[in-house]
């Protein structure tokens, strides 16, 4: 516990960097700055620059301070995978860094090409999630908690399994598409698979009574 607590004062460190940062350049950006980019790259939403330089990096924070209070309160927490609870604890330190650095750089005048690196940094994460997500036991703050993966571990291992391997394949599509080009189905079809099939073959596994 006390190591969970120094790992959650640093990832909310992590997360409010950017904060620091903007702070710094808080002069040199504009007074209406591009928060939201389209699958094409083109920007379609906007905030006030004190919303995008405090209030973004200060929202992922208090996600982490709650992602944390999670993990920590479920019942079962002794049986998560301590690798993937780790990923979980610095996804929104990693989210926060990217978002608000993609951010504070495109109002600055730098022309990062958010549909690039958006999407590869969603599919490295599913790709590191599904390697872990075989590995991981019955808990109910991680893995595809459903009724019929809850009640049976042998339901629950078996789903896990497939969704590990559904979950690296569709990082890979996301990766390989990044520098491809995207379009809305190329975007939703692998989140659809990823999500959708492991839950309908966990109902078939358990009407054969697994």
């Amino acid at each position: 516990m006390k190591r969970d607590r120094k790992t959650l004062l640093l990832t909310t460190l992590v997360c409010l960097l950017p904060m620091l940062i903007g702070a710094l350049v808080y002069d040199r950006l504009p007074e209406r700055m591009t928060t939201h980019w389209g699958l094409n790259g083109e920007p379609n939403g906007w905030s006030s620059r004190a919303v995008a330089v405090f209030a973004l990096p200060g929202f992922i924070a208090a996600m982490n301070g709650l992602l944390y209070f999670g993990l920590n309160a479920d019942p079962k927490r002794g049986n998560m995978s301590g690798a993937l609870r780790r990923v979980a604890q610095w996804t929104c330190p990693a989210v926060s860094l990217l978002a608000g650095g993609l951010t504070l750089a495109n109002g600055l005048g730098h022309g990062l090409r958010v549909e690039r690196i958006m999407p590869c940094f969603m599919g490295l994460l599913f790709v590191i999630i599904g390697n872990y997500l075989p590995k991981t036991k019955q808990s109910y703050t991680m893995g595809i908690r459903i009724p019929w993966t809850l009640n049976s571990e042998e339901n629950w291992n078996r789903t896990h399994r497939l969704a590990g391997f559904l979950w690296v394949l569709g990082g890979l599509w996301f990766i390989v598409m990044s520098f491809i080009g995207w379009s809305l189905p190329a975007f939703l079809a692998p989140l659809l698979v990823m999500t959708l099939v492991p839950v309908v073959y966990s109902y078939v596994l358990y009407k054969k009574g697994i």
